[in-house]
């Protein structure tokens, strides 16, 4: 605290006492400094939330799919094949849209955790591994 006291006090900085304020101009105060809540999505439709993992064995993948009146549809599938983690990604991307598909949603938000599946779906990142190819032409 004195290490800042010396820095600041070159500045002619002085506090002082805040006198009571009346309830009606403190509420007006807040409503105008707060910015109003804006949706994060005005129309909410469909929403998948899905994830994939493997193991030295086999892989699995997971979703949560809700449709626009809340309607909750939960899978899960576990691969027949060895799997690394990104191919699990892209496994649990491909069922979820296949399940979207077939419910007839056509306006999804997917959710992933997996930085390097959707910034390949998206063309940030460039696909490079012939494995990883086949997904991203699927998807």
């Amino acid at each position: 605290m004195l290490k800042w006291s010396v820095e600041l006090g070159e500045f002619d900085i002085e506090y002082e006492l805040r006198k009571a304020i009346k309830g009606q101009v403190l509420t007006d105060f807040l409503s105008e400094l707060t910015p109003p809540k804006i949706p994060t999505n005005p129309n909410p439709g469909w929403t998948l939330h899905i994830d994939g993992s493997a193991n030295s064995e086999r892989g699995g993948v997971g979703l949560v799919l809700k449709d626009p009146s809340g309607h909750t549809y939960e899978h899960a599938l576990r691969l027949g094949f060895k799997a690394m983690n990104n191919e699990a990604e892209y496994e649990a991307l491909l069922f979820g849209l296949k399940v979207a598909a077939e419910l007839g949603a056509e306006d999804i938000e997917i959710f992933i955790d997996s930085q390097l599946v959707a910034s390949q779906v998206n063309g940030a990142f460039e696909t490079r591994e012939a494995a990883m190819i086949k997904y991203l032409a699927a998807a």
